[in-house]
């Protein structure tokens, strides 16, 4: 069931979104500046592409002259705006993130989801490796105080999975199509360029 309240907003997110990662790094200021609490709700980005029969940008715009481009340009004038030097966009993208997001939910269940995502977004979009590879996504996770041979088993328990499952339908359920998406209460955000709405709904 999804919580509710004025000052809650639910970030449902995939570490395989170079966009949910910009996300991520600004979410705090937002908090601390509206007296937020964020909640992380680990979705299956290519699962939601796939109930709603939508596609990522960068292959539902490869055969629009310039939109790429801008695309990018977006991309570039938010890590500027927010200051966040540190993004480098992952030489192997698009990842395949089911093991990331299985990971997520497995920390989730554990009440470690904060420092996992941490770890996972910096892997991903700061020190860019192939996270979908299994031995690599360990060596990361160890590399980051996290047992990586523990959390890869974790990531097969039919719990976790089935969780995984049960977070994406519900969030296509509520009217997501993509991510980053935000829910407020039942309002729904969808976009990095939707954060100043965001923002003003909890503020109001």
């Amino acid at each position: 069931m999804p919580l509710t309240g004025p000052k809650l907003v639910e970030f449902h997110f995939d570490l395989g979104s170079p966009n949910a990662y910009l996300v991520h790094k600004v979410l705090p200021a937002l908090a601390a500046r509206t007296g937020a609490t964020v909640r992380y709700v680990p979705v299956l980005l290519g699962g939601i592409f796939k109930a709603t029969h939508n596609r990522s940008p960068f292959e539902a715009f490869a055969g629009i002259r310039n939109k790429l481009a801008y695309e990018r340009l977006e991309i570039a004038r938010f890590v500027a705006r927010h200051g966040l030097p540190e993004f480098k966009m992952n030489p192997y993208f698009p990842v395949n993130a089911l093991l990331l997001m299985r990971g997520a939910v497995a920390m989730d269940k554990q009440g470690r989801l904060a420092p996992y995502a941490e770890a996972a977004f910096h892997h991903m979009w700061e020190e860019p490796k192939k996270m979908d590879d299994p031995a690599v996504f360990k060596a990361a996770m160890d590399a980051s105080g996290i047992d990586g041979a523990a959390l890869l088993e974790a990531t097969q328990a039919p719990d976790v999975k089935a969780a995984l499952i049960a977070n994406t339908e519900a969030s296509v359920g509520r009217g997501a199509f993509g991510v980053p998406t935000f829910f407020i209460g039942r309002e729904m955000y969808f976009g990095k360029d939707r954060l100043r709405d965001v923002e003003e709904a909890l503020a109001g």
